[in-house]
C-alpha cells in the first residue's frame, strides 16, 4: 500500500507525462483586493454575447434599473450574475439592520430621540411601536425643539440607515435653504431612531407644526440600498389615513437628486401652506420628471 509521499511523486510523474514534462504554471494570484462587484454599473453592462442590436441592448437597459440579460451558463446563472445578487442582497441586509452613527448625526446637527422600539429586532417585528412615541421623547421634543414651527422637519432611518448617509448631507441643507428662501419659518431638526412614517404624526401632535416632514430611509431592494423618501402632512395628527401624506421618494443619486428633491420638498411645502391641505393626488411623477399639478 503506498505512503502519502509515494503517491505524490505518482501523481507528479504522471502529470509531467500529460504536460511533456514541463510543470504546470498556476494562474497568477492577485495579493490585491477582491474587486467590488456591487460597484458595477449593470445598465452599462454588455452581458449577452453577439446581440443582434448592441446599441439598442444597452439604450433599453440604461432606462431601468432591472437585470437585463444577464444570460447564463447552460440551464443556470453565470457566476458572476449569482455573485452580484448576493453582493446587492448584502447591501440590502446591511441597510437594514446597520444603524446610523451617532457622529454623523452629530456632524448633520442632528440630537437623537427613540420610538418605543427597544432594538432592532422589536422594530422589524413590531411595526406599531415604531409609529408611537413614548411620553420622556415627546417632553425632549418639546424642550429641545421649537414650537408650532409652519414647517417640521426631521430624519427617521426608517429601514435603511444607508439611505440616511447617503442623501442627508446633501438633501437636508438643500431643503432647510429652501424653505429659508421663501420665508418659511423652520423647526429644529432631529433624528428619530427606529421610526415609521406615522411617527410624522406623533411629532406634528407634540410640536404643532403646520407641515411636518420626515427623510426617511426605504425598504432597500437589489437595485440600491440609498433610496429615501419625504413623507409631507398637513396638521398631521395620530390616525389619520394614509391618503393624506404626500410623498417624493426615490430619493438617491440614481434616482432623484437630493440637492433637487431638497428644493422641491420645499415648494411643496409652500403650497401646503398656501393651500392649507395635504394631497389628495401625487404632486410628482418622478417616471416623466414633471409636476402632476395641484394637491
Amino acid at each position: 500500500m503506498m505512503n502519502t509521499e509515494q503517491l505524490t511523486e505518482l501523481i507528479r510523474k504522471a502529470v509531467q507525462e500529460v504536460t511533456g514534462g514541463i510543470p504546470p504554471v498556476s494562474p497568477a494570484v492577485d495579493p490585491g483586493e477582491v474587486p467590488d462587484l456591487s460597484k458595477v454599473d449593470l445598465r452599462a453592462e454588455l452581458a449577452v454575447p453577439d446581440p443582434a442590436n448592441a446599441e439598442e441592448y444597452l439604450n433599453m437597459k440604461a432606462r431601468t434599473p432591472a437585470r437585463l440579460g444577464v444570460w447564463r451558463a447552460g440551464p443556470r446563472y453565470r457566476t458572476k450574475t449569482y455573485l452580484r445578487f448576493r453582493a446587492d442582497h448584502a447591501v440590502a441586509m446591511d441597510a437594514v439592520f446597520t444603524d446610523v452613527p451617532e457622529d454623523f448625526l452629530a456632524a448633520n446637527g442632528l440630537f437623537q430621540v427613540t420610538t418605543r422600539c427597544t432594538s432592532k429586532d422589536e422594530f422589524l417585528t413590531r411595526p406599531d411601536l415604531g409609529r408611537l412615541l413614548d411620553p420622556d421623547t415627546v417632553a425632549t421634543l418639546k424642550n429641545k425643539c421649537k414650537a408650532n414651527p409652519q414647517v417640521q422637519v426631521y430624519v427617521s432611518d426608517g429601514l435603511s440607515s444607508t439611505a440616511v448617509e447617503a442623501n442627508i448631507p446633501d438633501l437636508l441643507p438643500a431643503l432647510l435653504q429652501g424653505l429659508k428662501s421663501q420665508h418659511i419659518e423652520a423647526g429644529t431638526p432631529f433624528y428619530v431612531k427606529y421610526g415609521r412614517v406615522g411617527a410624522m404624526d406623533e411629532v406634528a401632535k407634540a410640536l404643532g407644526s403646520e407641515v411636518t416632514i420626515v427623510l426617511l430611509g426605504e425598504r432597500p431592494g437589489l437595485a440600491t440600498g440609498e433610496s429615501l423618501s419625504a413623507y409631507m402632512t398637513y396638521r398631521g395628527y395620530p390616525g389619520m389615513p394614509e391618503a393624506g401624506r404626500t410623498v417624493v421618494s426615490n430619493i438617491y443619486l440614481g434616482g432623484t437628486n437630493p440637492a433637487e428633491a431638497g428644493a422641491h420638498i420645499a415648494s411643496i411645502a409652500k403650497k401646503m401652506l398656501e393651500q392649507k391641505g395635504g394631497a389628495c393626488r401625487p404632486l410628482f411623477c418622478h417616471i416623466c420628471r414633471r409636476e402632476a399639478g395641484g394637491f
